[in-house]
């Protein structure tokens, strides 16, 4: 059996960043985040740099969200970007985002690896996602990614502190950007921290849309 490829596919801004400025300290009750404007701003910051999917026909179809939406090349880059997927790796900063957000049929369907210190027995939802927590570190998660995922590939969903761990670790093959045309001044920076000294990439793909700009990626030491 030949062993897929380890890849990460986000969004970023103009200036570089993949979320808005750091979440920290709106991690209480959903009561007490409700009543935080940051969370509003929050909010719609991430909903701005997101625009391009959400009118993608197939995100609709994944997520329910109505019949309808746009079939062009973006489109067919976010379809290719799930059917690909086996198995998904999260730190526990966006699981922690998404366990309030996701419905009962997270967008995944496939096994989630939820990179923690915390123990916590697995967490089935509908469509296939059954999140799996992880208490003994990056590679570990993805052995058990890559045995769960078979042939198809693995992704590193996020967040930024997480995909940089596999970047700088030599573990990511290839990635994706959608380059969104929006500009945040603040937040979180995908490649904070990259060891720029054993990364060398080379560019595969580079395509653009009236929305967003989809830029692909191969990665190779250096």
């Amino acid at each position: 059996m030949t062993a897929g490829k380890v890849f990460f596919s986000v969004s970023m801004s103009l200036d570089g960043f993949s979320a808005p400025e750091s979440m920290e300290g709106l991690h209480a009750t959903p009561e007490q985040r409700e009543q935080d404007p940051r969370l509003e701003h929050w909010m719609a910051q991430w909903m701005e740099l997101q625009g391009w999917i959400f009118p993608q026909r197939f995100f609709r179809e994944r997520l329910h969200l109505g019949e309808g939406g746009e079939e062009g090349r973006d489109n067919d880059i976010v379809r290719q970007t799930f059917e690909r997927t086996g198995a998904n790796i999260m730190g526990k900063r966006m699981f922690d985002l998404g366990e309030q957000a996701w419905p009962e049929e997270p967008p995944f369907h496939t096994p989630v690896y939820v990179l923690t210190h915390q123990r916590r027995a697995p967490w089935e939802r509908l469509g296939g996602t059954t999140f799996h927590f992880v208490n003994d570190g990056i590679h570990h998660a993805l052995d058990q990614a890559r045995k769960a995922a078979g042939e198809r590939d693995v992704r590193i969903s996020g967040g930024s502190e997480t995909i940089l761990a596999y970047l700088n670790a030599g573990l990511v093959d290839e990635f994706s950007i959608a380059l969104a045309p929006v500009l945040f001044g603040a937040g979180t920076r995908l490649f904070e921290g990259v060891d720029a000294s054993r990364i060398a990439l080379k560019q595969v793909q580079s395509e653009s849309s009236s929305r967003v700009t989809q830029l692909s990626y191969t990665v190779h030491p250096r």
